[in-house]
């Protein structure tokens, strides 16, 4: 009796790994959809990890980008798209709190893992029904953004700020101008400096960028710091130089370690970037959807960080930034 107990227990263990290992063959299928378009720098770098976690575990993976950078329709097209294709997994940004909803619980409901990546809904799993996140928390990143660029503010007279808010209704963008203008409200309130700032709609393209701030820094020229939501300010830093004026005569800072960016640091006209770690956006929800997939594990939750990078750090993180690794 315990000899056919023992056979059957083990005939069960094997046929339980041999399912595994055959399920773990079995590509996988993953679409990543967002918000942006093949000339954005930074999405590129996503890609690359996105790319290498796919090669890792052999699976079936595309990235499909919008024509129009930022435009959730396209984005909307093309999880439709994905949805008929049914895959095993769909990662996407979520930037608008309603719009990504409807078409995301059709595709929970069609048994598809779907993980929210770069942008979460401002209510997280409350607000949308993706089953994780993995990205930055915004308003920590503004945040921490203002407080570090703080301690190049000068020490005496009046201090001007520009938030270049560059897609207006985003939330990627929103929450962190947001963070930055909750810094300076406690910053001038805890050091009695006549602080004051303003907003703009700086745009999500280098050229958009430059005009819209070197307009308003040639009518502002008393401008103590410009801080951008994205990386536009690296256009923000050659008007600079184009106009004669030295680094550091306007602060900027900003996020993601793009070439440009890092290359304005080296030049002393950025001092101060937030990282977010793009290579790991891409590369940890594969990782869960293969890990879901295989053994059953649910995907959590992953902070990718909001580290602050200053020039002192640029030529250790340039090589790695041109190779979309940071």
């Amino acid at each position: 009796m315990k000899r056919t107990n023992g056979l059957a227990a083990l005939t069960a263990a094997l046929l339980m790994t041999s399912a595994l290992s055959a399920r773990a063959q079995d590509a996988i299928d993953i679409v990543f959809t967002h918000h942006s378009s093949a000339s954005n720098t930074f999405w590129q770098a996503v890609k690359k990890g996105f790319d290498d976690a796919c090669g890792k575990v052999e699976a079936n993976c595309q990235m499909l980008f919008t024509q129009t950078e930022g435009s959730i329709q396209d984005q909307l097209a093309n999880i439709e798209a994905a949805i008929a294709q049914q895959p095993d997994a769909i990662l996407t940004s979520i930037v608008d709190n309603t719009a990504l909803d409807e078409v995301l619980k059709r595709a929970r409901d069609a048994g598809i893992t779907v993980i929210g990546v770069n942008v979460d809904d401002l209510e997280g799993a409350a607000g949308n029904p993706r089953q994780a996140f993995v990205g930055q928390g915004f308003l920590a990143a503004g945040y921490s953004l203002g407080k570090a660029q703080s301690a190049n503010f000068p020490a005496e007279g009046p201090i001007k700020v520009l938030v270049g808010i560059s897609a207006p209704g985003q939330n990627w963008s929103e929450q962190r101008g947001q963070g930055v203008i909750n810094f300076l409200e406690e910053y001038k309130a805890s050091s009695g400096r006549d602080i004051t700032w303003e907003k703009i709609d700086s745009g999500t393209d280098l050229a958009v960028t430059a005009d819209r701030v070197g307009a308003y820094l040639a009518a502002n020229p008393d401008t103590t710091a410009y801080f951008d939501t994205g990386f536009w300010h690296a256009a923000v830093a050659r008007v600079l130089a184009d106009r004669g004026i030295e680094p550091g005569k306007v602060l900027l800072g900003g996020f993601d370690l793009v070439p440009e960016v890092v290359e304005q640091m080296q030049k002393g006209y950025v001092q101060v970037q937030v990282d977010q770690q793009p290579y790991m956006q891409g590369f940890i929800p594969v990782m869960m959807v293969y890990l879901n997939e295989t053994i059953g594990l649910a995907p959590a939750d992953v902070d990718t960080g909001q580290g602050i990078v200053t020039p002192a750090d640029a030529d250790a993180i340039m090589e790695l930034s041109a190779q979309g690794l940071r």
